[in-house]
């Protein structure tokens, strides 16, 4: 799902939803949410909730954040009939058992967790689409288990915690020359001490409208993805994760993280995807996937955001397809 989750902002983006849940029409005229076929599976010491789509090799998808449920991930579902399509609510997330202390939140353990769920589900290979911070997972992942891997989709994503912090300074940069009246807001209560994280500062960042950061045409985000699905987003996960100030200065995990030298060396088919008009994984940094991954396959989304599976979904699911049958 999203890079820059923010706090408050989380329930208007998981509100608004990105992400289109298949939907079913009812007869009172309003929409009921339809989900997979779902089941818990035990891996690293915790119940991990796993859906399952459509017919054929598996292609697991890893959701943003940090700190999404893969819920979102739905808007993929049309590629049902190319793949089967596995849904993962990883640790902290969604279904998924939480954790008691959040030092136990980490990429590692969410590559890891990947890697324990491919083996339970009696898998020898799988495809991964990692979109946003799903991305980080699915190319450390590819990195540590390359024969494992049969092909690697990055969605809207990022190859190094220096990349995230460019781009946490494009969105405040947006924000502070398209929003100066909520900026000057927000730089007051930093002024005062606070940080992303706290309540306040999250609510205040919040105001800025989810379509202006993540959209080409923010009117496609305006269905509400399922109101009832539990722990769509884990505020505590997603700061653990990128550090306390994660909205300005990235910490964490996600500061440590730098795939640039060992992306060259895959040997599986790679697909890069992005969007023009997305603010929070600019083209100017995802187009230097062509330079640290030279031998993926890359797309850029004229009419996009960061997420072209939305605004452009026939073009992407056509690549897509294609792309895994290499």
């Amino acid at each position: 799902m999203f890079a820059f989750l923010k706090k408050n902002q989380m329930k208007k983006i998981i509100f608004l939803s990105l992400l289109c849940i298949s939907l079913k029409t009812i007869s009172s005229g309003q929409t009921k949410f339809v989900h997979p076929e779902g089941k818990y599976v035990t891996v690293n010491g915790a119940k991990l909730w796993v859906e399952t789509l459509g017919k054929g090799d598996p292609l697991f998808l890893i959701s943003g954040g940090p700190g999404g449920a893969h819920v979102g991930l739905h808007s993929f579902d049309s590629l049902k009939n190319s793949c089967t399509l596995v849904y993962i609510d990883n640790f902290g997330r969604g279904k998924s058992d939480t954790a008691k202390n959040v030092s136990e939140y980490s990429v590692s353990r969410d590559i890891e967790d990947v890697e324990g769920i491919r083996k339970t589900l009696g898998y020898d290979k799988i495809n991964l689409l990692g979109h946003s911070y799903g991305s980080i997972v699915v190319q450390g992942y590819a990195i540590k288990y390359p024969e494992r891997t049969r092909h690697l989709i990055i969605a809207d994503g990022f190859f190094s915690g220096e990349m995230w912090q460019a781009n946490d300074d494009n969105s405040n940069h947006e924000i502070k020359t398209n929003y100066p009246e909520v900026w000057e807001q927000v730089m007051k209560l930093r002024d005062e001490g606070a940080h992303s994280s706290d309540a306040k500062h999250a609510e205040v960042y919040g105001k800025v409208p989810y379509g202006f950061l993540y959209a080409y045409n923010p009117e496609k985000f305006l269905k509400g993805g399922d109101p009832t699905y539990p722990n769509r987003f884990n505020s505590k996960l997603y700061y653990q994760l990128v550090g306390d100030d994660g909205d300005f200065i990235i910490g964490g995990d996600i500061a440590k993280i730098d795939f640039r030298k060992q992306l060259k060396e895959l040997k599986m088919p790679v697909l890069v995807v992005a969007g023009r008009y997305d603010r929070v994984s600019v083209p100017s940094f995802a187009i230097q996937y062509k330079k640290y991954c030279p031998q993926a396959q890359f797309e850029m989304f004229e009419k996009s955001g960061h997420n072209p599976q939305v605004e452009e979904p026939e073009k992407e699911f056509k690549i897509i397809r294609a792309f895994l049958t290499k």
